[in-house]
C-alpha cells in the first residue's frame, strides 16, 4: 500500500491521467472521427497529453484549492 504523505501525487496522478484521457479522446474523435486506426491515435494523443497533465495537476492544484477556499464560507 502507498503511504500516506503521498496522497496528492497519487491524486494527481489519477486526476491527470481521466483527465487526459477523456479530452484527449473527445479531441481525437472530433479532429478524426472514427477512422481506422483511431485508437492508435487516441493512445498517442492521450500519452502526450498525460506527459503534460501530470506534472501541470501537481503544480496547479494547490492554487486551486487557494482560489476555492477564498470563493467558499468556512
Amino acid at each position: 500500500m502507498i503511504s500516506p504523505r503521498f496522497a496528492p501525487v497519487v491524486f494527481g496522478f489519477v486526476l491527470s491521467a481521466l483527465m487526459s484521457f477523456i479530452v484527449s479522446g473527445i479531441a481525437t474523435l472530433r479532429t478524426a472521427g472514427l477512422v481506422d486506426g483511431f485508437m492508435a491515435l487516441w493512445t498517442d494523443a492521450w500519452l502526450t497529453s498525460w506527459l503534460v497533465a501530470f506534472p501541470v495537476v501537481l503544480v496547479v492544484a494547490p492554487v486551486a484549492r487557494r482560489i476555492v477556499q477564498g470563493l467558499v464560507r468556512a
